[in-house]
């Protein structure tokens, strides 16, 4: 089966977008400020009906533009770094650097796909790792080349061991902090459960992406060495020590500071620069490689606007409220295991028109925590089912616009990318499910 271009997918989501405003009924829930984490909350069993609010078809245009808006600071920050990423490239460190690991692990190069697994699992673990990936692609990219295995790989072991970090963390505070703060629960609580099962999961991805790496090996791996040849000298050397210092700065002001896309841009194009000039390219040679990276990204950056787009369209039709009403008000009639999977199972659905997991948050933890209390469900596990159902649904949907930006950054097509993840999310979501049904039995609080 062949899937249609990504941005005729995603063209065609608006579209079905639009005319689902006109088949389901309007509605909203009021909202409310919580202090708490200072974000607008929907208010518990205060859904209505609404006066209808169809999306015509120069409506359903618009909303492309609106969505490009919309995810302006997201499509600059993608810009911006993969300018920097360019530039960083353009003086060879990165494909030297990446030919250094690969020769360091000598007759271990299996080792290699397994650590690299685990160092974007911990960005997505921390930081909630995911636009940021989309200008690491070529270098990701470089290292499979260099060891033989197709691009498929590359995208498995970035944006694929991020967001199995992320959506099994203990810490991330974009899931797991913002939902505890939303249900009223002390922030790292149940951290050793989760850590537990987050062992777990990460050993089923790196599994399944390193078993997929033997059966996918070509007959020689591609040697691929900076533009100069040579080694890894010291100039260079400097330039990768500027793109490590700048990830560190990236945890502590997200983490530290509450930086957003903004600042991350600004760190990075400030990285940049310096390594331009610390590389040898001079301040011209520097300029060129940004606007050879501001090019590079533009489809990437049009993909992410292109997925919004699809939000925007479901909110101006006021039938998102609509969608988790309907879709949540079943689980209340379940036995109590099978409420608590079946909310998981939800949120997985949720996630596809809702792609933000803040936004999914704030608008259905609200109305879920009062629905626990209800049936007896610990707030935990109700934590656990949207950190387990949004997060894992994040390796799948088309309306997810950095795996859509990071699939045609690697040239995966999305069918591909199925054909590889579907089988081990599956697995995971069978994880999830246990997890739950664990924390359900021993009370986790």
């Amino acid at each position: 089966m062949r899937f249609p271009h990504p941005l005729t997918l995603l063209v065609g989501c608006v579209v079905l977008a639009a005319v689902a405003s006109h088949v389901l009924p309007s509605g909203e829930y009021d909202r409310r400020d919580d202090p708490a984490t200072g974000r607008r909350v929907v208010v518990p069993g205060t859904y209505h009906a609404v006066p209808p609010r169809p999306v015509s078809a120069f409506q359903a245009l618009v909303a492309i533009p609106r969505g490009m808006g919309d995810a302006a600071a997201v499509i600059f920050f993608v810009f911006l770094i993969g300018g920097a990423f360019t530039v960083v490239d353009a003086t060879g460190a990165l494909r030297l650097g990446v030919d250094w690991l690969v020769r360091r692990f000598g007759h271990s190069e299996r080792l290699v796909i397994p650590v690299a697994a685990l160092a974007f699992a911990l960005g997505g673990v921390l930081d909630n790792m995911k636009e940021e990936i989309i200008a690491l692609v070529p270098v990701m990219l470089l290292l499979t080349r260099r060891l033989g295995v197709q691009p498929v790989i590359a995208v498995a072991v970035s944006l694929g061991g991020a967001a199995v970090g992320a959506a099994f963390s203990p810490i991330n505070p974009f899931q797991v902090g913002i939902a505890q703060q939303l249900a009223q629960l002390p922030l790292l609580s149940g951290s050793l459960f989760r850590s537990a099962f987050l062992v777990a999961a990460l050993g089923i991805w790196i599994w399944g992406t390193s078993r997929s790496t033997a059966r996918g090996r070509t007959a020689a791996a591609v040697s691929d060495t900076g533009p100069e040849g040579g080694s890894l000298d010291g100039r260079r050397a400097v330039v990768l020590g500027l793109v490590l210092a700048a990830f560190v700065a990236l945890v502590v002001g997200v983490l530290r500071l509450g930086w957003g896309f903004n600042e991350m841009a600004a760190l990075f194009f400030a990285m940049g620069v310096a390594a331009g000039l610390v590389g040898g390219l001079g301040v011209a040679g520097t300029a060129d490689a940004l606007v050879s990276g501001f090019r590079s990204m533009a489809y990437a950056g049009l993909l992410i606007g292109f997925a919004r787009a699809i939000f925007v369209t479901l909110e101006q039709g006021r039938i998102v409220d609509t969608l988790v009403h309907g879709l949540f008000a079943p689980v209340a009639h379940l036995p109590l295991g099978l409420a608590a999977v079946g909310m998981m199972v939800v949120h997985t659905l949720v996630h596809v028109p809702v792609p933000s997991p803040t936004g999914h948050a704030v608008l259905t933890l609200p109305i879920l925590v009062p629905l626990s209390d209800l049936l007896g469900l610990s707030r935990q596990v109700t934590v656990l089912a949207y950190q387990y159902g949004g997060g894992l649904c994040e390796l799948l949907t088309p309306t997810n616009g950095a795996l859509m930006a990071i699939l045609a950054a690697a040239q995966v097509r999305y069918e591909d990318w199925l054909r590889f993840a579907l089988p081990l999310v599956l697995a995971l979501m069978v994880l999830g499910a246990a997890a739950i049904a664990l924390g359900v039995a021993l009370g986790l609080q």
